[in-house]
């Protein structure tokens, strides 16, 4: 039997496919909403849920487990570990360091769903791509 074994394949290679959801996933962490067509939202969904669940452990080895799903690009703000304080610009005073996707989903996105049990993403519905008429979707945490 194949029961659970449903993959949205998006009409792409294996590591095509994995390119597009990690990048989908750094974006959607990066910003907070991003939009996309709706079958790639609902491949997004599952992929970024089991990232947000491993994050909620803040471990080396979960560290290192989230690196492989996400591009760990510098976002342009700074960060103060022991807080999680955003700054605009690096402060004298503290030791900040730039904040990264990887240091949001931990400090900042990690631990607002800390006592949330699943359902971290929403999905709404857009109206049609003009060009292509495409069904359109905005998908953001909650």
């Amino acid at each position: 039997m194949r029961h659970l074994t449903k993959k949205h394949t998006l009409s792409k290679a294996k590591d095509q496919r994995d390119a597009l959801l990690r990048a989908l996933a750094t974006e959607l962490f990066t910003h907070g909403e991003i939009k996309t067509t709706m079958p790639r939202a609902k491949a997004l969904r599952a992929y970024a849920e089991s990232i947000i669940t491993m994050a909620k452990t803040d471990s080396v080895h979960s560290r290192r487990q989230v690196s492989k799903f996400i591009y760990d690009k510098e976002i342009g703000k700074f960060i103060d570990p022991q807080t999680g304080e955003l700054f605009d610009a690096p402060d004298k005073d503290k030791k900040l360091t730039p904040q990264t996707v990887l240091r949001k989903l931990f400090y900042i996105i990690g631990k607002k769903y800390s006592s949330r049990q699943g359902g971290y993403t929403r999905i709404y519905r857009l109206p049609p791509r003009r060009g292509d008429a495409t069904e359109m979707a905005l998908i953001q945490l909650v």
